[in-house]
């Protein structure tokens, strides 16, 4: 690999060879929010709580923008989740705006970070190359905020795993994680308590990288919370089986497994669940109504 930026060589050797053990302190979290939309109720009452939990143990709150989709990600919702985030009061003290020293904190310019995780997975046997329909992988690079639906995959293409080693580059091809069918993956979740989930049966073969040359959100969630040293991931609920396909690259990818917080979910009147078409709801809109934040806050406990 050609290495373009001295440190970001520095710091994928440190996370790459960093032992697998737990997280120590001191406390590091996060908000990763995706500049596909106007950010929401939701996502207002989970960034709280992540941003409460830091200020409890007087640790540090990174702000990454995952703008990972190319079609979908816009420089006006970049700019309105960090202005409106702040208007909610939410203080942190790393991001793009505030720089900090495992800059850069968008991912759309920590490519070679992806690189070098994709080529140890080719390197270890735990990628392939998927020819599969491109209808398949539709939301494979989706912002985590859209939800974790994608669909289990039938295994097809397996049996080219042994084509991995031909590949110097991911592009041209779709590539999968290949999980070990059967294996329970076990975690304690701070908020909800314990979760199982099977390999095989909840959730198949996981996409870690597109045919048009865009690295996954498993992928790249993984990589970076390692490199930012995270120790704790607090998100929605509609993400736990997310948790247990990002512990199986993390043990892949032998790197410290963050602690995990999953934050109950915000619906509707209707019951759905929140999402960045409820415009109605978004923050950027709330605002332009009179809202103040405490209301809006009130709006995680109404009801």
């Amino acid at each position: 690999m050609r290495w373009t930026d001295g440190r970001a060589r520095r710091l994928y050797n440190h996370f790459m060879h960093a032992t697998p053990t737990a997280p120590a302190a001191p406390y590091r979290g996060r908000v990763a929010p995706s500049p596909t939309g106007l950010l929401h109720i939701g996502h207002a009452c989970t960034f709280w709580t992540a941003y409460q939990r830091a200020l409890a143990q007087d640790g540090t709150l990174v702000f990454r923008n995952e703008d990972l989709d190319p079609q979908r990600s816009k420089a006006k919702f970049a700019e309105a989740m960090l202005e409106d985030l702040r208007w909610l009061g939410i203080r942190w003290q790393e991001g793009p705006d505030v720089g900090g020293m495992f800059a850069p904190y968008e991912q759309s310019r920590r490519r070679e970070f992806y690189l070098a995780a994709w080529r140890s997975l080719r390197n270890g046997g735990f990628v392939y190359p998927c020819t599969c329909s491109r209808k398949d992988l539709a939301t494979a690079a989706a912002a985590p905020n859209e939800g974790d639906d994608e669909p289990r995959y039938s295994g097809r293409c397996r049996t080219r795993i042994r084509e991995a080693a031909q590949h110097e580059t991911p592009e041209g091809v779709n590539w999968r994680f290949l999980v070990p069918d059967g294996e329970e993956i076990q975690f304690d979740d701070r908020h909800l308590g314990p979760e199982r989930f099977v390999a095989g049966e909840d959730f198949g073969d996981l996409v870690i990288w597109r045919r048009d040359d865009v690295p996954a959100y498993q992928l790249t969630v993984v990589v970076d919370d390692a490199a930012m040293q995270i120790t704790e991931v607090v998100r929605g609920a509609d993400l736990l089986k997310s948790t247990a396909r990002q512990l199986l690259l993390i043990r892949a990818l032998g790197l410290p497994s963050p602690a995990y917080y999953h934050c109950d979910l915000v619906r509707d009147e209707a019951g759905e669940r929140l999402a960045k078409r409820h415009d109605a709801l978004s923050l950027r809109r709330l605002r332009e109504q009179g809202y103040s934040p405490q209301q809006v806050l009130n709006m995680c406990t109404s009801g």
